[in-house]
């Protein structure tokens, strides 16, 4: 077979203009093995263009993590130099009290931090899940020791009604399904109880937490799922709900809600579909 220089030309033209972000299509439904060459190498490089996006797209991923860390640090840091320098010359009480903020300053900063970094990483996509059978159970039994000092505080209690066996990543269910009862906790009144169920139908597998408060207001869902825009908590940081969301997106799944209201609390529902 010949193949005209200007061909071979054309084709070395296409390969230069890949390395400035020339994205044009050269495959030609012809016979023979240049035509063939021309289509290999055409695939090949959309597959790197494809990759490059991705790695940029991950690489923007984790600026507006580091930005939205960077933020959120400024507060309490400032904080913590201001009550560092008033130490030396402070009160014996006045210390302890300086001492303690600046602890919980921290223990804040860091979950802050993690839970930040976690969500990065599984929007990036640099976490692989591994699903395994759990009983719902045993997923209560590991979220119960980060709830119990709030249970206690607020005399309320976890009911679990039906067992089911969930095919999921243990523990990252375990740290979404954490931040799903506590926020069930905060809008919960004392002496109540939080409703956890299970369960399994023809297009996914389920687990629900039903507080026992007045409902969701409708207005605050938009935020509730976005970072630092819903917090009732003084202390929170309005995170916990988005990274059990990126939790169970990262496995395939997704959380539902019914809102609830005339005597009935809120509802999240998390999906895990076949």
């Amino acid at each position: 077979m010949w193949i005209r220089k200007k061909e071979i030309e054309k084709l070395s033209e296409y390969v230069k203009g890949f390395t400035v972000g020339d994205e044009t299509d050269i495959r030609e439904h012809k016979e023979g093995a240049f035509y063939i060459l021309k289509n290999d190498i055409y695939a090949l490089v959309n597959s790197k263009n494809e990759q490059i996006k991705q790695t940029q797209a991950q690489r923007d991923v984790l600026a507006d993590y580091m930005a939205d860390i960077s933020h959120q640090l400024k507060t309490p840091i400032t904080s913590m130099m201001i009550m560092t320098d008033l130490l030396e010359d402070a009160k014996p009480d006045k210390r302890a009290e300086f001492i303690h903020n600046i602890r919980f300053s921290l223990s804040k900063m860091e979950w802050l931090v993690g839970a930040l970094l976690k969500m990065a990483k599984i929007d990036a996509k640099a976490i692989s899940f591994t699903k395994k059978c759990v009983n719902v159970s045993e997923l209560i039994t590991s979220v119960t020791p980060a709830v119990s000092i709030l249970l206690d505080i607020n005399h309320q209690t976890l009911r679990l009604e039906h067992d089911y066996a969930i095919d999921c990543d243990k523990r990252w269910t375990v740290e979404a399904l954490t931040n799903i009862v506590k926020n069930a906790i905060e809008h919960s009144p004392n002496d109540s109880e939080i409703v956890i169920d299970s369960g399994d139908n023809p297009m996914y597998q389920w687990i629900s937490v039903r507080d026992s408060g007045a409902g969701m207001n409708r207005s605050s869902y938009a935020a509730l799922f976005k970072r630092f825009e819903y917090s009732t908590n003084e202390n929170g940081f309005g995170i916990g709900m988005p990274l059990a969301l990126s939790i169970m997106k990262g496995q395939g799944g997704d959380i539902d809600i019914d809102f609830g209201g005339e005597g009935r609390g809120a509802t999240f529902l998390m999906k895990f579909y076949k």
